[in-house]
């Protein structure tokens, strides 16, 4: 019934005199009363068997001719939170996805919306930042899922522009989708099946965070900043790969003046800032730690 609810709603190709009948507020909260549904994983599977994966794709991904109906960047954005939410920890709903080829399409989705696109859409973050959430949630802890993204060279770019490692001309993403990409980056980075083979796929990346992402003077956001440190301190650590190990241990003077500051720097503070800079400060420490047992390994 939702989904025949959606359809009805969103009409696409329909005469222009439905244009009317569209109620955008109402579709979305339908789509939050669906999301709230697979939240469980029994009702994504079961909704997948209903053909749920491809009808939330194809709004996600519709792109109209030049005469037919559009569907609001709102609504696909629904699509592609709904998507994640049933992938999240769901195996058969992650082989699903990857059984459609959902990787190219968002992929694709990404760049449609990133600036300078040929698409002729507005450059929106948080559009790409929720293609990333979905690809996110359908890949990790899928081993399978997860050599296929290793494999796709836009997707490879796709992280390395939404992490921050853009030319000097242009913007850097916002802080939410820089957040999202870090997230997968990391879980990419140290999952039990990462091996050098992938840890030289994302040197640069490494590196990026070796020499900008830890920095307080060019990573504004606290948050990414720590999630830097502790995907460093745990490639440093990782028990089978030592590719990603090496490419940090590279960069141990460059960690070694910015870390050693801001240690100092966050020692010196009090009250409040004191209090939220612990964490960060946790992880340079540990950090540090890491670092002195590399280099004496």
């Amino acid at each position: 019934e939702i989904t025949d609810s959606i359809q009805s709603h969103l009409e696409v190709g329909e005469p222009e005199e439905k244009e009317e009948e569209f109620d955008e507020d109402e579709l979305l909260d339908i789509f939050q009363e669906l999301r709230d549904i697979v939240e469980q994983i029994d009702y994504a599977r079961a909704f997948m068997s209903l053909g749920g994966i491809p009808f939330l794709l194809g709004i996600a991904t519709y792109h109209a001719s030049n005469a037919g109906k559009t569907i609001p960047v709102t609504i696909k954005k629904a699509a592609l939170g709904t998507m994640a939410t049933m992938a999240q920890n769901n195996p058969p709903v992650q082989l699903k996805l990857l059984e459609l080829g959902h990787l190219p399409q968002l992929i694709q989705l990404f760049f449609d919306y990133s600036p300078g696109n040929d698409s002729g859409n507005e450059p929106d973050d948080s559009m790409r930042e929720k293609c990333v959430q979905a690809i996110s949630a359908s890949i990790r802890g899928h081993a399978m899922g997860e050599i296929c993204f290793c494999k796709n060279e836009l997707g490879l770019l796709m992280l390395k522009i939404g992490i921050g490692m853009q030319s000097k001309n242009s913007s850097k993403p916002g802080a939410q989708l820089r957040k999202r990409c870090m997230f997968l980056l990391r879980a990419l980075l140290t999952a039990d099946e990462a091996s050098d083979e992938r840890h030289d796929l994302f040197r640069d990346a490494i590196s990026f965070m070796c020499t900008h992402e830890v920095d307080d003077r060019f990573e504004e956001d606290s948050e990414i900043r720590e999630i830097s440190l502790a995907t460093l301190t745990q490639l440093l650590r990782h028990p089978t790969a030592k590719k990603g190990s090496d490419i940090v241990l590279a960069h141990k003077i460059q960690l070694g003046s910015v870390g050693v500051p801001r240690i100092q720097a966050i020692g010196e503070l009090d009250g409040e800032d004191k209090e939220f800079a612990e964490l960060e400060l946790d992880e340079w420490q540990q950090l540090m730690v890491a670092l002195a047992g590399g280099c004496n390994a």
